[in-house]
């Protein structure tokens, strides 16, 4: 594992535009983002080249929180989606990039997750496995086709 990076890759049995909207509708990315365990709160989020999110994670145990924001830099609908993160803790100092590819196959979606400049206060492998379980929870939201009747 790359030091302060991960990349992840997954294939979900959902079309790109529902794994697109699960990242890019604010309820659907509360109910999946945080890891096993964290509550997460959408305080803004403007899908638009240039513009920005907000949002945090609570402890549900301990109840503290962390917020976080960034911009998106680059959008191509239900192919592609890269933004940077940033902590507003200041022991959690720098930048992050997070890409995401989307592809699709003849299943679904063929998902491709990197993220790049994690601050070394975090350990690679803690967010590996935060992504991993994120992840497992992104696939529970999508890979349903429930018919409203």
């Amino acid at each position: 594992m790359e030091h302060n990076k991960v990349k992840l890759h997954r294939v979900l049995a959902a079309s790109p535009d529902k794994v697109f909207r699960a990242f890019t509708n604010p309820d659907a990315m509360a109910s999946w983002l945080p890891p096993y365990g964290f509550l997460c709160r959408v305080h803004g989020m403007d899908v638009k080249v240039g513009e920005t999110y907000r949002m945090s994670f609570t402890n549900f145990t301990t109840d503290n929180s962390h917020s976080f924001g960034g911009e998106y830099i680059e959008i191509i609908p239900n192919e592609l989606l890269k933004y940077t993160d940033q902590f507003d803790d200041p022991n959690l100092p720098g930048r992050m990039t997070t890409t995401i590819k989307l592809k699709k196959v003849s299943c679904g979606t063929e998902l491709y997750i990197s993220q790049e400049g994690i601050p070394d206060a975090i350990p690679t492998e803690m967010c590996y496995l935060g992504w991993q379980e994120s992840l497992d929870k992104l696939k529970r939201l999508v890979e349903p086709n429930i018919p409203d009747s």
